[in-house]
């Protein structure tokens, strides 16, 4: 037999490969699962296997499909492929699945009614045809957003669900109504020749579902086919894979019976598929990903192999270790552990602050600490559950001149919601302001066209007064419609009200009875001659409420505009620490509207090697020497949503996610007291903390006093600080400031012992409950009969007595 002529490269190819990622590569045909853990070199593993594939023959490179989630993903996969052959990559498939899907379309749309030009639609002009269809079913707008219907029809498809068969599901008024739009989207997107994003998926599969020949001929040009991220598919994705190759569960049109696994007697293909993924990272399942997938591999090819890759080559044993203990609290995983040779590495960094501020300043000081000791910003990230989380940290970062950047989203000050409330709040201080005041007159949407809008500025100019007072007076502006000046009207009326509560004088003629517009005292508006307003927190928080902002997002239901929400809660929540702060007699409007200039202009700012500032959800994939996870309570993270509907175990993989991101050095933080909903919460530490071994940590936090404890005092409030993980010292007596920070703990201590497990109990927000816990440090656990939902409070603070 003729050796093999790439025999040279092979060996190149397979040297530096530990066992698994060497078994992985050469494995031959059939089904492979690839379980990656975080950090253990799958890139490589699957660029490997395709130079292996091309070396030994087994498929050209046109004959393998490889497909990623997105196109920079597709795009480094190719190239270290090239790398590994040598030569280009143009006959490979390696691309996304709606880049492969759309590549398929283009040369069978034909067979489904449309031309090979036909458009594909993004998401801007998805919703503009939903809105379009919903007009035409009579639906009102401001209950039933466009985001809102587009977000149904989206998840419909993505469960492989046409319009016929969800109106045959409606359970509600609500779906009834989606299933009359549906109908409708779908009818004006195939007469337009149009295909929107989730079509590239669903109208492939139903090609190859349709089409036999057609199915037989791409499965048989696609010899191999490997994905990446499997754990990240999503139904229709998945049953795109099981047409290729063969193999899987049978069709499913909605979600499945819980248990139903019957066998499946459909196409058998090749069943060559490999694919890479980690079921601990799985944590998408709000974009429609489906674990099961990925859970379900060995049922759906009993006779698959199973490579485990668990060698971390990214982080220390002692990050490997806290990870794993708290990842194998969730049940129904496949067991793995991580292990690396880069050594046990510094004790994680546990850190109890009094509030969000404190805990910014920590997080800044202790940057600034590791950047005089060497580090540079471009090795550290600071991670958070949500965007509303950086407000906090980005103000800090700002006073502390320290150059950052938000990755997967918008700084704090730039987001689209903030600048909406901020330009609110500069009208109401400024009526001659047409910047802010185009930017709200139709957000949320009023009716109020560019068409319309113009003719009000042309009319402000024409006469020369403040923009506010010609949009107060819409009758007179000319050409402007009955609808518009309705319109304008009731929003006009909604601003004069709340500039009266902000304390500010009438403007112009509008202070006059009745004079015509450019009488009076136009522009004036001297803040002594005002009544004094209302603070900034509460007139922010009247604006967003009169103005109907916060309802047209209640109204979207999307997890986006969820997050837009929170961020304008914390908005608030600033504007109220500022009013705190504020001097006596200072115009606060004024003052605040120009510190948040300020930030702004800092926030434009740029430097070479930028501290990173993101979500969880968006530090996926990368890696940093340094990581500070903010925000570890209960309710924080795990999110309130997480804990309430079911979805703790994905809210502890998007953890396990955050602790894998470190390499050297992880810090954790939580505030004892954070600022939500307008008043300051009291939380208990995430319930992740306490599943990483205590011998991995050196833990500062207020506790009882007992042997081994430090004491320090300073400031107004003393705290009690214990490390937990480090040899006790040689303490001595107690400060009488620590004294008395004991007493406030063991006072805490002393009223949770009053009450009783099995004991009732009502609380002021979330009603009965039965007690189910007492636990150190005044603590008790109480599961509230209205949700089911089971709470830590702190038994001082919580709002809570027996019945």
């Amino acid at each position: 037999m003729p050796e093999n002529p790439h025999a040279e490269h092979l060996k190149e190819l397979l040297e530096g490969l530990n066992e698994p990622q060497r078994e992985a590569v050469t494995h031959g045909e059939g089904p492979l699962l690839i379980l990656a853990g975080a950090g253990s070199g799958k890139t490589r593993v699957l660029t490997h296997r395709i130079a292996f594939l091309i070396y030994t023959d087994q498929a050209q490179a046109g004959e393998i499909l490889a497909i990623t989630f997105t196109n920079k993903a597709a795009s480094e996969m190719r190239e270290r492929v090239e790398r590994l052959l040598g030569r280009g990559t143009r006959g490979m498939w390696v691309m996304t699945f709606h880049a492969a899907c759309a590549r398929i379309l283009r040369a069978e749309a034909q067979r489904l009614g449309y031309t090979r030009q036909f458009t594909i639609y993004d998401q801007a002009d998805s919703r503009r045809l939903a809105k379009r269809s919903a007009d035409a079913v009579g639906v009102d707008p401001k209950r039933f957003t466009p985001a809102a219907v587009h977000n149904q029809i989206s998840a419909a498809k993505n469960r492989l669900i046409d319009a016929e068969t969800y109106r045959q599901q409606v359970g509600s008024q609500f779906e009834e109504m989606i299933a009359d739009v549906y109908a409708i989207y779908e009818r004006d997107l195939h007469r337009m020749n149009a295909m929107d994003f989730d079509d590239l998926l669903f109208r492939t599969v139903n090609l190859l579902e349709l089409f036999e020949e057609v199915r037989e001929r791409y499965t048989n040009a696609f010899r191999h086919v490997l994905v990446d991220e499997y754990q990240d598919t999503n139904h229709a994705q998945y049953r795109l894979l099981q047409l290729l190759v063969g193999g899987g569960r049978p069709p499913q049109r909605g979600a499945a019976e819980p248990g139903d696994r019957p066998t499946y007697s459909g196409p058998v293909g090749h069943r060559n598929l490999a694919v890479v993924g980690d079921d601990s990272q799985s944590v998408y399942s709000f974009r429609g990903a489906d674990i099961r997938n990925i859970l379900d591999f060995q049922e759906d090819f009993p006779d698959a192999r199973v490579v485990k890759l668990e060698q971390n080559y990214r982080s220390t044993e002692t990050i490997l270790r806290a990870a794993n203990a708290v990842i194998a609290n969730n049940r129904g995983g496949i067991a793995k552990r991580l292990w690396s040779e880069l050594g046990q590495g510094d004790q994680i960094q546990l850190r109890a602050l009094d509030d969000e501020y404190a805990e910014a300043r920590f997080v800044v000081g202790e940057i600034q600490r590791l950047l005089d000791d060497g580090a540079s910003r471009a090795e550290i990230a600071v991670l958070y559950r949500t965007n509303a989380l950086s407000r906090a940290l980005e103000e800090t970062l700002t006073r502390a001149d320290m150059a950052y950047q938000v990755i997967g989203g918008t700084k704090f000050f730039e987001r689209a919601e903030i600048k909406d409330a901020i330009a609110y709040l500069s009208l109401i201080a400024n009526p001659a302001d047409v910047v802010s005041f185009t930017r709200v007159v139709n957000s949320p949407r009023r009716g109020i066209g560019q068409t319309s809008l113009g003719r009000v500025l042309a009319s402000a100019d024409a006469l020369g007064v403040p923009v506010w007072e010609a949009a107060a007076r819409p009758d007179r502006v000319p050409g402007l419609g009955a609808a518009a000046i309705k319109a304008l009207g009731r929003f006009m009326d909604t601003m004069d009200e709340l500039r009266r509560l902000a304390g500010m004088p009438a403007v112009g003629a509008l202070a006059a009875d009745g004079g015509a517009p450019g009488d009076g005292e136009r522009g004036d508006d001297d803040p002594a001659d005002a009544e004094r307003g209302v603070p900034v927190g509460d007139l922010l928080e009247a604006v967003l409420s009169q103005t109907g902002y916060t309802e047209a997002l209640e109204a979207e239901r999307t997890i986006e505009s969820q997050g837009r929400i929170e961020n304008l809660e914390q908005l608030v929540e600033g504007a109220r620490t500022f009013d705190a702060q504020a001097p006596e007699g200072q115009d606060t409007l004024a003052a605040y509207l120009q510190e948040v200039a300020l930030v702004a202009d800092a926030d434009s700012r740029s430097d070479e090697g930028l501290v990173t500032l993101m979500t969880l959800h968006n530090a996926k994939g990368l890696e940093y020497p340094t990581v500070f996870i903010a925000g570890c309570e209960d309710g924080v993270f795990p999110h309130s949503r997480a804990i309430d509907e079911g979805g703790l175990e994905e809210e502890r993989r998007l953890f396990y996610v955050g602790v894998t991101r470190a390499m050297s050095k992880l810090y954790l933080t939580y505030a004892r007291r954070r600022a939500v909903f307008g008043a300051a919460t009291y939380g208990m530490r995430s319930r992740f903390l306490d599943e990483i071994p205590s011998d991995l940590l050196e833990e500062h936090e207020q506790i009882a006093f007992r042997p081994g404890a430090s004491w320090s005092s300073g400031g107004a409030a003393p705290t009690v600080t214990a490390r937990r993980g480090s040899s006790p010292g040689s303490w001595g007596e107690p400060s009488r400031a620590g004294r008395a920070a004991v007493r406030d703990v063991e006072g805490a201590v002393s009223l949770a012992s009053q009450f009783r497990l099995g004991e009732d109990v009502v609380h002021a927000a979330f009603g009965d409950g039965v007690v189910t816990g007492v636990e150190p440090g005044g603590v008790i656990v109480v599961r509230f009969a209205e949700d089911g939902s089971e709470r830590k409070l702190m038994a001082e603070y919580a709002p809570v007595s027996r019945r």
